[in-house]
């Protein structure tokens, strides 16, 4: 069942929204070569604990996965593109690190994604990552009242097929809130005016993710890391949105408080 939020409940997301823009902001800072992802994941906790939020990924259970995931933070490197399990692994120059994360602060959740490289870029690597950030924000322009949700996804797909990467559909975007996953289902892939009509008050985590060479997908013997089957480098990017009645409002920014506030 799909559940609009009020302008207050928004605003809220919003808060936890803007906690997660600064988590992500310290690691990114910290993320340089000869860094543990360890040392990565214990930072994050340190972060959740001081701001008083909680973790959606700790003891998550879904049927994939072999869990729970007892870790805060998701954390994918070169190949692996999602649900990256936090190991012993010394970043190295040239990396490509994607950060997943999701938490909740007082009953109401934000999920954000982002990909960096670690000390010395590689074009082909910028490139990847511009394309997933390209295609979020062609994703949230799509996110109007009277748009249909394969609008989002459509807006998606074309950009990714003007980078000329390959689209998976098997992971995507999805509505959240009071929980960390609620309808509906965000491909990013689709088509244009098919699904369901968008509204204000639906609040939706939008997430491209694509792989330089292939739409398929392989799963480490950790049960949790998803890699490209090609070998090829991955990235992601994600933010947390609102419908609204003046276009959507991304909620997982540094200034998404001050934002919200202006809509209620």
């Amino acid at each position: 069942m799909v559940e609009l939020k009020t302008p207050d409940e928004i605003a809220a997301m919003a808060v936890t929204g803007s906690f997660i823009a600064e988590l992500l902001d310290d690691l990114a800072g910290r993320a340089r070569p000869g860094v543990n992802l360890l040392d990565l994941e214990q930072r994050a906790r340190e972060l959740i604990a001081e701001r008083g939020a909680e973790s959606c990924y700790w003891d998550y259970a879904p049927s994939f996965g072999r869990g729970p995931f007892r870790n805060v933070i998701c954390l994918s490197v070169n190949d692996a593109v999602l649900h990256g399990l936090p190991h012993d692994y010394v970043l190295r120059d040239g990396d490509l690190l994607s950060m997943d994360i999701a938490v909740s602060i007082n009953g109401w959740v934000a999920d954000c994604a982002r990909s960096i490289i670690v000390g010395t870029p590689r074009p082909e690597d910028q490139r990847l990552i511009e394309a997933t950030e390209k295609a979020l924000e062609a994703g949230i322009a799509a996110a109007v009242p009277g748009n249909r949700l394969g609008d989002i996804s459509a807006a998606i797909a074309g950009v990714a097929a003007d980078y000329g990467y390959p689209v998976n559909t098997q992971f995507g975007g999805h509505g959240l809130g009071r929980t960390m996953h609620e309808d509906p289902h965000v491909s990013n892939a689709g088509r244009p005016g098919r699904g369901m009509k968008l509204q204000p008050g639906l609040t939706l985590a939008l997430e491209p993710w694509f792989a330089a060479g292939t739409d398929r997908i392989v799963y480490d013997p950790d049960g949790w890391t998803i890699r490209s089957a090609d070998g090829s480098r991955t990235a992601h990017s994600e933010h947390t949105i609102a419908v609204t009645e003046d276009g959507p409002l991304v909620l997982t920014c540094r200034e998404s408080v001050t934002a919200a506030a202006g809509g209620r």
